[in-house]
C-alpha cells in the first residue's frame, strides 16, 4: 500500500487566478507523485519565472524558484549533483522555450534524467499578455496589436529535434490523463517532455476550447497508448492509418475498413518519424495527440558523467585532498 497521498505534497495557498490552468495541473501534480511513492524529501521542484513558475512554493519537497529561462540549467546541477533526486523542472511556453529556448534543447540533447514539464498556454500571463514563442501566426496581442507575423514553435518539434527520447502531452483539465504521463514520465531514466495544454483566463482564454473540457476530448483528440490501435471518437469510430509518407483519418465500416487495418502505436521505436507526424497533429482534419507519444531508452546524461568519474578517479594515484598533497615532492620541517 502507498504509504502517500496528495496531501503529503501540498503546501501553501495557491495564487494564481480563479480558473488558471495552473490550478489543475497542480492537483494533477500532487497526486501522481503519492501514486507514484516518491519521497518529499527525496524530491525537488525547480522553475524559472512566470505564472506557472510559482509552483515549486505549493510543494512540500526541496523546491526552488530560479531566474528566467535557467529552470533547466539549475535542474541538470541539481540532479548531477545529487542523483538520487527525483528533480521536476516547471516552465511555461515563454520561459522555457523563448529565453529559455537554449538550455531546453541542450538538457533534452544531454538526456539529463530531469522531468520537463512545459505548461503551454501560448500567451505571457505575468507581464500582462504579450504573445509568447508558441502563439499561432496572426495572434492579436497586447505586444502584436495587429496580430503576429512570426510562426510559432512547436515544443514536440523541439523536441524530437534535440533527438528528445522522451514526449507526451495532455490537457491540465483531464485529471486522469496528466496523472497517468506524469507516471510514465518518472518511470523513464533520462530527460522527459511533457506538454500541458491550459488556459490563460485573463489574456489567452479558450486557446485550447476544442479540447479542454471532457465532451471536447472525445471528439477532438487521440489518446494514445503502447501496442495498442490508434482509435478515437466518441465510440472509436474513427482510427489513424497511413497514406504515402503522413497519416489519413478513416472511420470504422466504410470501405471494408476494419480495427486490423488501423495504425498500432509504437512508442519506443527509434525512428521518431510517425511520432513527430502524431504530435504534430491538429484539427479540425486530424485530432491532437494525448499520451505517451515517444519513449525511448538511451543512456542518461548524470550517470555517465558518475561513471565517468568513478573511472577517472580509479586511474589517480590520489583519492581525496590528503593524498593529492602528497603526490608532489614534500619537505619535512624541523
Amino acid at each position: 500500500m502507498n504509504q502517500y497521498t496528495a496531501k503529503d505534497f501540498k503546501k501553501g495557498q495557491p495564487r494564481w487566478c480563479p480558473g488558471c490552468g495552473d490550478h489543475f495541473f497542480l492537483n494533477s501534480l500532487h497526486k501522481a507523485l503519492a501514486e507514484i511513492g516518491v519521497k518529499p524529501y527525496e524530491t525537488a521542484v525547480i522553475s524559472g519565472i512566470g505564472c506557472s513558475s510559482r509552483l515549486p512554493y505549493y510543494m512540500n519537497t526541496y523546491a526552488m524558484q530560479t531566474i528566467h529561462g535557467r529552470a533547466a540549467a539549475v535542474a541538470t546541477g541539481c540532479k548531477v549533483a545529487n542523483p538520487n533526486l527525483s528533480v521536476w523542472q516547471v516552465s511555461g511556453d515563454g520561459d522555457g522555450l523563448a529565453i529559455g529556448g537554449n538550455h531546453f534543447i541542450h538538457a533534452v540533447r544531454r538526456n539529463v534524467d530531469i522531468n520537463i514539464l512545459l505548461l503551454n498556454n501560448r500567451i505571457y500571463g505575468l507581464t500582462k499578455g504579450q504573445y509568447s514563442p508558441t502563439s499561432p501566426r496572426g495572434f492579436v496581442s497586447k505586444s502584436s496589436p495587429y496580430g503576429t507575423i512570426e510562426d510559432p514553435f512547436h515544443p514536440a518539434e523541439l523536441c524530437f529535434g534535440a533527438r528528445g527520447r522522451f514526449f507526451a502531452r495532455c490537457v491540465a483539465t483531464d485529471a486522469e490523463g496528466a496523472v497517468d504521463v506524469l507516471k510514465a514520465a518518472a518511470a523513464h531514466k533520462g530527460t522527459t517532455v511533457t506538454e500541458i495544454l491550459q488556459h490563460c483566463v485573463i489574456f489567452n482564454d479558450g486557446a485550447f476550447d476544442a479540447v479542454y473540457k471532457k465532451e471536447g476530448r472525445a471528439k477532438n483528440t487521440i489518446y494514445l497508448e503502447h501496442g495498442k490501435p490508434m482509435l478515437f471518437g466518441e465510440n472509436k469510430e474513427f482510427g489513424l492509418m497511413q497514406e504515402g509518407f503522413g497519416l489519413k483519418v478513416v472511420k470504422l465500416g466504410e470501405n471494408g475498413i476494419t480495427e486490423e487495418d488501423i495504425l498500432v502505436h509504437d512508442a519506443h521505436c527509434m525512428d521518431n518519424t510517425l511520432q513527430l507526424k502524431l504530435a504534430l497533429m491538429d484539427g479540425p482534419d486530424f485530432p491532437v495527440a494525448l499520451g505517451v507519444i515517444r519513449d525511448v531508452e538511451a543512456p542518461t546524461y548524470d550517470e555517465a558523467v558518475k561513471a565517468q568519474i568513478e573511472e577517472v578517479s580509479q586511474k589517480k594515484k590520489y583519492h581525496n585532498f590528503q593524498e593529492l598533497l602528497m603526490t608532489n615532492d614534500t619537505w619535512e620541517m624541523k
